[in-house]
């Protein structure tokens, strides 16, 4: 089977070996069948992203905005730790003077100690969004903050699983699902973030990472309804670098499968895959177009207001012509 996989890699790709092909798992002769089969299943995945582009693209029309989901477009924006008082009041100021696409929820995460601020000045026409949650009810937890906490001041999202919270602060994949658990079940929208790390990837190891990733969360929440899958690889946020939009892709289809063979076919038509990692306004547009690219978690180009309405514009690109 993975011979004959090799064979139509070649027939498609001339030369090209398998790990440059798809960048997620390397090809060996020399490996065990096991390790043959999940290469093979990896190209597959990744025929199959290329497929459903070439039908969409033949299929589209004018005005159609080209989604493997059936979601709203969505853009969040992290502030992570940055800003002061005057930096936000200008950020904000910004914000409310932008056009943005009606066609697109937005969202954005201040730090804790600003929410009150941004959520009394900011338009109603983005929600705000925490960047962090305890695992259950507030109580003697220094330094936590609680769901209950986040709703009182006006959140409606959190942010769950960031990598900084990964392989900074060192949470793992059961404690994460268990707070996205119970942001879930007080009401709170969840931003669930996956993502690997450049050795991983470089091992080939993105799908088996992300997928580790997704099974905590599935094996913990209640539902899928207020959840948004953001996948940002590790190696791509803050550093400059940033997946080409065919590797984004990939990723997306393979997240999409993965919820439509171990969650269901309509949670994964339903929910929404946003993409995370360097994305500004000059790269926005082109990852856009991508079938199962639903939007984007943005990090620094997010204290930008101008780039960061140009982001959430983005959503034109997938209006395409006839």
């Amino acid at each position: 089977m993975a011979v004959a996989s090799t064979s139509l890699v070649s027939q498609l790709s001339g030369p090209k070996s398998l790990s440059s092909y798809s960048g997620l798992r390397p090809s060996c002769c020399k490996l065990e069948f096991s390790h043959s089969l999940s290469a093979t299943q990896s190209l597959f995945r990744h025929l199959h992203s290329l497929l459903r582009l070439s039908s969409s693209s033949r299929k589209a029309s004018r005005g159609v905005v080209a989604m493997a989901g059936t979601g709203k477009f969505f853009v969040g924006g992290n502030w992570k730790c940055n800003g002061t008082k005057d930096s936000i009041r200008k950020l904000v100021a910004d914000l409310n003077s932008a056009k943005l696409e009606a066609d697109v929820d937005v969202v954005v995460a201040p730090p804790f100690l600003y929410l009150d601020q941004v959520k009394s000045s900011l338009t109603d026409c983005i929600e705000l969004s925490g960047q962090n949650s305890w695992v259950g009810k507030g109580g003697a937890f220094t330094g936590e903050i609680s769901v209950e906490q986040l709703k009182d001041i006006g959140a409606t999202w959190v942010i769950l699983g960031h990598s900084e919270r990964r392989h900074v602060i060192g949470e793992d994949d059961q404690f994460i699902g268990k707070k996205a658990a119970y942001a879930l079940s007080e009401g709170l929208g969840v931003i669930a973030c996956i993502g690997e790390k450049l050795e991983e990837r470089e091992a080939g190891k993105t799908f088996d990472v992300c997928f580790q990733q997704l099974k905590a969360f599935a094996d913990a929440v209640p539902s899928w309804d207020k959840i948004v899958v953001a996948y940002e690889p590790v190696w791509a946020i803050g550093t400059g670098k940033v997946a080409s939009p065919e590797q984004a892709q990939e990723v997306h289809v393979a997240v999409r499968d993965w919820l439509k063979q171990n969650v269901s076919a309509e949670v994964a038509s339903k929910t929404r895959i946003i993409y995370g990692g360097s994305v500004n306004g000059g790269n926005s547009a082109e990852l856009a177009k991508k079938e199962d690219i639903d939007g984007f978690l943005v990090g620094g180009a997010s204290l930008k207001g101008p780039e960061f309405a140009t982001i959430v514009n983005s959503v034109t690109a997938k209006k395409v012509a006839a």
